[in-house]
């Protein structure tokens, strides 16, 4: 086996300043399913793959590095069916969360897309392909 074989993607890690806001934010705003819970790491089930928050800096080697204020580290894109862009977008702006871009169409990607943040700053799209 070679690099190029890999195709899958088991879990993405998210390393966090505040984890008590993020780990809600997963938990209470996105309503995902707890898999893993301990003091230092917590997984969320989204799918086939697992969503993974831990502290900022509790890496044995501290290749973490620092985090740079105000930008995001990651984007994450969670594909819906269409209608659900808009439903997403209610119960979001229902729960308080601020929105970067509402539900906007995107003709030349042909996705309807949704745009807000996480505690972390990470950049969070909802999009459905029509």
């Amino acid at each position: 086996m070679s690099l190029k074989d890999i195709h899958n993607l088991d879990y993405t890690v998210l390393l966090c300043r505040d984890m008590a806001a993020t780990r809600a934010f997963y938990d209470d705003v996105m309503g995902f399913p707890v898999e893993h819970d301990s003091p230092t790491w917590v997984s969320f089930r989204v799918g086939a793959t697992l969503l993974t928050l831990r502290p900022r800096g509790a890496s044995p080697g501290g290749e973490d590095g620092p985090a740079t204020p105000g930008s995001a580290s990651v984007q994450l894109a969670f594909r819906v069916p269409p209608p659900a862009v808009d439903a997403c977008h209610g119960e979001l702006v229902a729960k308080g969360v601020p929105i970067m871009r509402p539900p906007t169409d995107l003709p030349s990607w042909r996705h309807r897309t949704l745009f807000f943040r996480d505690p972390e700053g990470n950049v969070i799209e909802i999009y459905a392909e029509y």
